[in-house]
């Protein structure tokens, strides 16, 4: 069913052309509009207005309601209404104590849910005593190198009752290890465990450049991750698949969520290779956005992605539960628009963003620091970005009806378009041979550096406009602010407990678990996760457990594009 009848949609029509010939070209006599075209941040070009008649291809059942396939309106029947969106301010630095105390803080101020960043040498599977963490060991965030500084890290916090989420990629099944083997060392119930492992690896390759093995051997400990998690961790998203790091690299919006979904396809496919059907893992699949500057825009790329994730689970997988085809996701906002001049104008960027986030249906929101142009939020910025979050929740209102904009003209027609750009897109990586060809071949990255080139002249022309940047300069003296500072005592305490841990553990046990490491990766047929549980258990480093493997697997060098 469509909205309109043919003769309606060319009353319509007809009604709009004596507009734009009798008012619009009367008014414009008198004064001309801004420029000659108008485009979305991602090149769509936009309509001086929508009426009916640009959403009467649509069909009103891609529309639908509210956690109703397609899921356009919102992956639940009665979304904010019934709890509103987690908030989940991520933090990390220093040692898993002082994270800790972060993490403690937040949770006083009203968060609702963790998440945690990791220090370089964490992501890139060194040991803070390697001579690779030199200087870096949590300055960018925690360091974690054993069992004992994930125990430090979430002390005092109950994981039954609070998610955990974990922005970390190539040694992300490590770090779901030591969460585990913290959770059994408490007692808990694993299937009562929530949070999450980003753990999109393919997205790195494209992106973000945190990685350490060659493609393959990569994508099968996310297939690792996904299948061990589908069998033992039953309210646990064991994938954070994540397009907010190649909107950071530099891509359009489009980009952003056509490659999300390429990458999404290539994981479904590894893990119903190995005789798992889709309903079996889909429903704890879970998606990272970012919400940018552009209103509108972001809401209908929200909406497109529910729609379009929706039926390629159905139409691509053959999924049969709903749930299996209803795109979750958790959303942050643009910290590549953040921006060192006038910095306190960073909160109205961030509170816009917020909103689109919101009205477009996240659910959970990470909220930037009015400071983070210039280092690891301070106290004071991560407490006025999670008040930013409370007041879109509790003083505006704008949580009580579900999908608020839907039925936009405006709205509805770019949702659309999103839909068949999306789809256009994936349709094109299939026939080039798939997403991790085009890895090996650059090409998702030459789009994304032709697209962030354009931006950077848009920018340094004026025609993007960025307040207090290109426009709306003032003369600044030097910025008196007070940052988060690096505490240089950090790399001794945390190199001393990752010794200690060493000097302690049953060395013996240690090395039989770690051939039994080789011999599991070597057969593609086992699952890599049991056999990391145990050397977790056992004392072995983070360091350790990567080494190994970079002995029989080797490492990934990219071939640049340009």
């Amino acid at each position: 069913m469509n909205w309109l009848e043919s003769e309606q949609r060319e009353r319509l029509q007809s009604e709009q052309k004596d507009w734009e010939a009798k008012e619009v070209a009367t008014f414009l006599k008198k004064q001309p509009e801004r420029k000659e075209q108008f485009h979305t941040i991602g090149d769509f070009p936009v309509k001086r207005t929508y009426t009916a008649a640009d959403i009467a291809d649509t069909p009103l059942e891609d529309i639908g309601l509210p956690g109703r396939y397609p899921f356009t309106r919102g992956p639940y029947p009665t979304m904010y209404r019934s709890r509103t969106w987690t908030m989940r301010q991520i933090a990390g630095f220093g040692t898993g104590e002082d994270t800790n105390l972060r993490f403690k803080y937040l949770i006083e101020q009203g968060q609702t849910g963790i998440s945690t960043d990791f220090d370089m040498p964490t992501l890139m599977g060194y040991d803070s005593d390697h001579p690779m963490s030199d200087g870096e060991v949590g300055r960018m965030g925690v360091s974690i190198d054993t069992l004992a500084d994930m125990e430090a890290l979430l002390a005092d916090i109950d994981l039954e009752k609070i998610s955990v989420s974990m922005t970390i990629n190539p040694s992300a099944w490590i770090l779901l290890a030591m969460y585990v083997a913290l959770g059994q060392k408490r007692g808990y119930d694993l299937n009562k465990l929530s949070g999450t492992v980003q753990a999109d690896i393919l997205k790195e390759y494209i992106a973000q450049k945190e990685y350490i093995y060659p493609i393959a051997p990569s994508v099968r400990i996310v297939r690792d991750i996904i299948t061990y998690s589908a069998k033992n961790l039953k309210r646990y998203n064991p994938i954070n698949i994540s397009g907010y790091h190649i909107s950071e690299a530099g891509s359009s919006p489009l980009q952003e969520a056509a490659f999300t979904l390429a990458n999404l396809v290539t994981y479904v496919e590894e893990v119903t290779k190995t005789g798992m059907h889709v309903d079996e893992f889909a429903p704890r699949l879970a998606f990272f956005f970012v919400s940018q500057g552009d209103f509108f825009e972001e809401v209908a790329k929200f909406r497109a992605l529910r729609r379009c994730y929706a039926k390629i689970m159905k139409e691509r997988f053959g999924a049969k539960n709903p749930e299996s085809m209803r795109l979750r996701f958790h959303c942050q906002t643009a910290a590549a628009t953040l921006t060192k001049p006038q910095y306190m104008i960073n909160i109205i960027r961030t509170s816009v963003q917020a909103l689109s986030a919101v009205l477009g249906g996240a659910q959970s929101l990470h909220t930037n620091g009015y400071d983070e142009a210039f280092a690891i939020p301070t106290e004071d910025a991560m407490k006025m970005a999670l008040r930013t979050q409370q007041i879109l929740a509790e003083e505006t209102n704008v949580s009580n009806v579900i999908d608020p904009l839907g039925g936009s003209y405006y709205v509805e027609a770019l949702t659309t378009e999103y839909e068949k750009k999306i789809f256009e897109i994936l349709e094109d990586v299939d026939k080039r041979g798939g997403a991790i060809k085009l890895i090996e071949q650059g090409w998702f990255q030459k789009q994304i550096a032709d697209f962030s080139y354009e931006t950077a002249l848009r920018k340094q022309s004026g025609e993007k406009p960025v307040i207090g940047v290109n426009c709306f300069v003032e003369n600044e003296d030097d910025v008196e602010l007070e940052i988060h500072p690096y505490d240089q005592s950090t790399a001794e305490r945390q190199i001393s407990r990752t010794r200690r841990v060493r000097a302690e553990r049953d060395e013996p046990k240690l090395q039989a678990l770690l051939d039994q490491l080789t011999a599991v990766a070597k057969d593609e047929s086992q699952n890599i996760m049991p056999v990391t549980i145990e050397l977790v258990n056992a004392g072995a480093t983070m360091g350790e457990i990567v080494e190994r493997l970079k002995a029989l697997w080797g490492t990934y060098r990219e071939t640049p594009v340009f």
